[in-house]
C-alpha cells in the first residue's frame, strides 16, 4: 500500500498533473486517429499492404533528419511555448484532414501529406516533450513522473483503438479524426494553466545551443553511450511487435483478429504493470538495471517465439512487455538524470532518434525474415540479437583493462563532480558554462 501511495508522487504537482491529464487525453485520442487513419488508407488503396508501409515511412522520416534540430530549439527555447506551439499545429492538421473525409474529396496522397507534416511536428515536439517533465517536477520525481507518462501512453495504446472500432462503426473514420483534433484543444489548455514559476529549468539557456556540442557531450560520457547503444540495438532488433504479433495470430497459430487483439493486449498490460513497477524508483538507475532489464527482454522474447499455444504466447507476451517497458523506462532515466539540465534537450532528441530511427529499417529486417523464416523465428532472432548485444556489452564495459572515463579536475573551492551511477546528474558541463569557458572552448572547437 505503501509502495502504491508513492506510485503517484508526481501527481501532486500541479504543472505535471496538468500535463498528465492533457496528454492522457490527446493521446487516446491519437490512437483512434491512427486506427482510422489505417482503416481509411486501406479502404482507398484496395487493402494494400505498401500504402500503409508509405504512411509509416513518411510519419518517420521527419524524425530521422529534424530529431537533433528539434532538441536544439528544446535547449534554446520555452519547451512549454513549443509544446503549444507544436499541439495546435497538430489539431489544425488533424481538422483539416477530417474536414477532408467528410467533404468526400479525400484522397490517398492527401493522407501521405498529412503524415509527413505531422511526423514534422512530432520531430519538434517530441524531444521538448520528453525534456519538459524534468522541469515540471524536477530531478528528485523525474523517475516517478517518466514512469506514469509510461503508464498513460500504454493505457491509451488500450483504451484508443477499442474506442476507434465502435466509433468508426457508429460515426466513420471523419468524426473520429476531427475528436482528435479537438483533443489537441485539451492538452493546450493544461499547459497553459502552468505555473512558469513553479517550473525546474536550467540557471540560463544558452544562447546558441549547437547540435554538435550535444553530440559531443554525450560522446564523453560512457555512462550515456551504453544506454543509448542498447537502446538502437534493442529497438532495431526486439521492438517490432506491430509487424510480430499480427503474423503470428494468423499464421502462428492460424487465428484471427481476435487472438491478434489479446496477444496486443498481454504486451500492452505488461507494459503498464512495468510502468507502475518503476514509478517508485527514486535515484538514477544504474548500468547493471539497464544491462539486466535488458537481458530480461530478450530471453522472454526468444522464449515467446517458441510458446506452443496461444495461452503461453500470452503470457510470455505479458513477461516480455514487462522487461521492455522496465528497460526502456530505466534507459530512459538513466540518461535524463546523467543529463545537464542545459543539454537535456539534445540528449533525448539524440535518445528519440535512437529510439524511433531503428523502426523503419527494423520493420524491414523482421519482415523479411518472418517472410523467410515464419514469424517465431522473426521473434526469437529479434530476442537473441538483444540478448547478443547485451552480453557484449556488458563484456565491453567490465573488461579488465578498460579505463574509466576521466573526468576533469575541480577547480579550487569547487566540489568534484558526482559519479556516473549516484543519483545526480554530471554538472561539469554547467560549473564550465557558469565560469564562462565552457561555451567558448566548444564554440572555438566547433568553427
Amino acid at each position: 500500500m505503501h509502495t502504491l501511495r508513492h506510485a503517484f508522487d508526481s501527481l501532486s504537482v500541479r504543472n505535471f498533473r496538468l500535463f498528465f491529464l492533457g496528454q492522457l487525453l490527446s493521446v487516446t485520442c491519437t490512437w483512434m486517429m491512427v486506427i482510422a487513419q489505417d482503416w481509411l488508407v486501406l479502404e482507398l488503396s484496395g487493402n494494400s499492404g505498401t500504402a500503409l508501409g508509405v504512411v509509416t515511412a513518411l510519419q518517420f522520416t521527419p524524425v530521422l533528419l529534424l530529431s537533433l534540430y528539434g532538441g536544439r530549439l528544446a535547449d534554446r527555447h520555452s519547451k512549454r511555448r513549443i509544446l503549444v506551439l507544436a499541439n495546435l499545429a497538430s489539431g489544425a492538421f488533424a481538422l483539416v484532414l477530417g474536414l477532408w473525409v467528410l467533404l468526400g474529396e479525400i484522397r490517398l496522397w492527401h493522407i501521405w501529406l498529412f503524415a509527413l507534416a505531422l511526423g514534422t511536428v512530432n520531430s519538434v515536439e517530441a524531444p521538448a516533450r520528453i525534456a519538459s517533465v524534468g522541469e515540471m517536477v524536477g530531478n528528485e520525481l523525474l523517475p516517478n513522473a517518466s514512469a506514469l507518462s509510461g503508464a498513460y501512453f500504454n493505457a491509451a495504446r488500450v483504451a484508443g483503438p477499442a474506442a476507434a472500432g465502435l466509433l468508426i462503426a457508429r460515426l466513420d473514420v471523419g468524426p473520429v479524426i476531427l475528436i482528435n483534433a479537438c483533443s489537441y484543444l485539451g492538452a493546450v489548455a493544461g499547459l497553459a494553466l502552468m505555473r512558469p514559476a513553479e517550473l525546474h529549468g536550467p540557471p540560463a539557456r544558452p544562447a546558441d545551443p549547437r547540435v554538435a556540442d550535444g553530440l559531443r557531450y554525450v560522446a564523453r560520457r560512457p555512462d550515456l553511450v551504453l544506454p543509448l547503444a542498447l537502446i538502437g540495438v534493442l529497438g532495431l532488433a526486439g521492438f517490432n511487435f506491430q509487424l510480430t504479433l499480427p503474423l503470428l495470430a494468423k499464421t502462428g497459430f492460424r487465428t484471427g483478429s481476435a487472438a491478434f487483439g489479446l496477444l496486443s493486449s498481454s504486451l500492452a498490460a505488461g507494459s503498464l504493470l512495468a510502468a507502475f513497477a518503476a514509478s517508485s524508483r527514486r535515484a538514477r538507475p544504474t548500468a547493471a538495471v539497464v544491462t539486466g532489464s535488458a537481458l530480461a527482454f530478450g530471453a522472454a522474447e526468444a522464449l515467446t517465439g517458441l510458446a506452443p499455444t496461444l495461452p503461453t504466447a500470452c503470457l510470455l507476451l505479458a513477461l516480455t512487455g514487462f522487461a521492455m517497458m522496465y528497460f526502456a523506462q530505466a534507459a530512459n532515466h538513466r540518461i535524463q538524470l546523467g543529463s545537464d539540465p542545459a543539454y537535456r534537450g539534445r540528449v533525448m532528441a539524440l535518445y528519440m532518434l535512437i529510439f524511433q530511427g531503428t523502426t523503419p529499417l527494423g520493420a524491414l529486417l523482421t519482415g523479411w525474415l518472418a517472410d523467410h523464416w515464419g514469424p517465431r523465428w522473426a521473434l526469437s532472432a529479434g530476442g537473441l540479437v538483444s540478448l547478443a548485444a547485451t552480453a557484449t556489452a556488458l563484456a565491453v564495459t567490465s573488461a579488465p583493462g578498460r579505463k574509466p572515463a576521466a573526468r576533469r579536475k575541480p577547480a579550487p573551492g569547487r566540489k568534484p563532480a558526482a559519479p556516473d551511477d549516484s543519483a545526480a546528474p554530471d554538472d561539469s558541463a554547467a560549473r564550465t558554462a557558469r565560469s564562462g569557458t565552457g561555451a567558448q572552448d566548444l564554440r572555438r572547437e566547433e568553427s
